[in-house]
């Protein structure tokens, strides 16, 4: 426990890392307070009373929103939208010519990107606003439903409220401790931990309840899927290298040194979760505007996150992301190139074009059962939801949810800890290093 003490009482000497954190609390807190502004014209004591029990995606993106979603909060569509759009960039640098030109062109080339995101996250932010005022704020709770009057005005708050927390995420990125876009979603999820695990505790504990054994059994479990899910997140396949001796002059410059390349198991990390659960919500938006029963009723398939068919098309949707992100983000060829220029090279296989076939076949090997597992664990509130637990407690058993918080803590403590030791101090972890986050040889990020 000193330890710890310690620890914490160093992150605060670092005045830069002090600065950070306290930066990145301040854009939370402005977050947080902001989920719970109501949108001008709803009466929220009504609307409170026409969303109690909303269950499927619903209930999943009310969480991500921290509660904005379902208290009609002027953040109530959250980071969602300019997920979406960033999807959409990313498959448009696939297709198109002058994206991948763009994505060439360096730190011009990424402005330009995230300029057009951020366009396209108004266009879409704009085009889901009115579904979400016509399906989660019935007319009973706005004092002048006409649309001069709520629908326009509040399209435009929607839109704005979005990029505002965009905006926040990018600040936390640049400023804070990182990752701000994955830490606001993470944010708004543990926000509602503590509200979903006292229900299902007076549910529990209630008339028909499983009783105390039950509570606890629960927790059990949840604590393995824990621990299977930081397994998953820090699991490695270390590729060995070696380094060639330098002689420079006559004179041996550098000692020839083994290192590895880590090669994650799940490299994509939680983006394959957020890609697949933001198109998961296109179908329901386009049948907003329609008024088709057929569609309705095709839609519904993929608001009921306890069905088969919802947990089957989510689950092929993260195992062919997973392999699309890793694809798009470790380059094997890139590898092998700059392997070959520091005179380093794997044992057994020849420079080059074979040291690029050996990575991309290794990368193939440990991406599937990682794809499969991250699927497995993402629709393990389905199970949990059929077992009994309660629908909102159930999300957080195991899911999008836990594989968010834990991706997101670990990636946390990561920059943190790469700061402490920075500065020669004791790092998070008695070992120095939060295992499988850090290498000697850092090419796989």
């Amino acid at each position: 426990m000193k330890r710890l003490f310690d620890t914490i009482a160093n992150i605060f000497k670092i005045e830069e890392l002090r600065d950070r954190i306290l930066l990145t609390l301040g854009l939370i807190l402005v977050y947080r307070l902001g989920s719970f502004v109501v949108l001008p014209g709803v009466d929220p004591i009504v609307l409170e009373e026409a969303s109690e029990g909303a269950t499927g995606l619903a209930a999943l993106l009310n969480i991500f929103a921290g509660g904005a979603f379902s208290r009609a909060s002027v953040f109530a569509l959250g980071i969602m939208p300019y997920i979406s759009a960033s999807i959409i960039m990313q498959l448009l640098g696939i297709a198109v010519p002058a994206v991948q030109k763009m994505q060439k062109e360096g730190e011009s080339g990424r402005r330009k990107i995230n300029q057009y995101t951020r366009f396209l996250t108004i266009a879409i932010t704009a085009g889901q606003a009115p579904g979400y005022l016509a399906t989660q704020v019935p007319d009973a709770a706005v004092v002048d439903p006409g649309f001069m009057s709520f629908t326009l005005p509040s399209i435009v708050i929607l839109t704005a409220g979005t990029l505002f927390v965009m905006w926040l995420g990018e600040k936390i990125t640049d400023r804070g401790i990182g990752n701000g876009i994955s830490l606001i979603i993470m944010i708004g999820i543990i926000a509602g931990l503590p509200t979903a695990f006292l229900f299902e505790f007076d549910k529990q504990m209630g008339d028909g309840g499983g009783g105390l054994v039950i509570i606890l059994i629960e927790v059990l479990i949840l604590l393995v899927v824990i621990l299977l899910t930081v397994l998953l997140v820090q699991g490695v396949r270390r590729v060995p290298v070696n380094f060639a001796r330098k002689v420079a002059g006559g004179q041996q410059q550098a000692q020839g040194a083994r290192q590895y390349i880590p090669l994650k198991v799940n490299a994509s990390g939680v983006m394959p979760i957020i890609f697949a659960q933001a198109l998961m919500m296109i179908p329901i938006t386009l049948v907003n505007f329609s008024q088709s029963e057929e569609l309705a009723g095709w839609a519904s398939l993929f608001n009921d996150i306890s069905g088969f068919w919802y947990n089957f098309i989510f689950a092929v949707m993260i195992i062919l992301f997973t392999y699309f992100y890793t694809a798009i983000t470790i380059n094997p060829q890139q590898m092998a190139d700059d392997l070959k220029k520091n005179n380093g090279f794997i044992p057994g296989v020849r420079p080059g074009q074979d040291t690029s076939n050996f990575l991309d076949n290794v990368l193939s090997r440990i991406t599937l059962p990682g794809a499969i597992f991250l699927a497995f664990i993402a629709i393990l509130p389905a199970f949990a939801i059929n077992a009994g637990v309660s629908n909102n407690f159930a999300l957080f058993f195991g899911g999008t949810s836990l594989l968010i918080m834990v991706g997101v803590v670990l990636d946390t403590l990561q920059q943190i800890e790469s700061y402490l030791l920075m500065r020669h101090y004791d790092g998070l972890m008695k070992s120095g290093k939060l295992k499988g986050r850090a290498s000697a040889f850092g090419m796989a990020g």
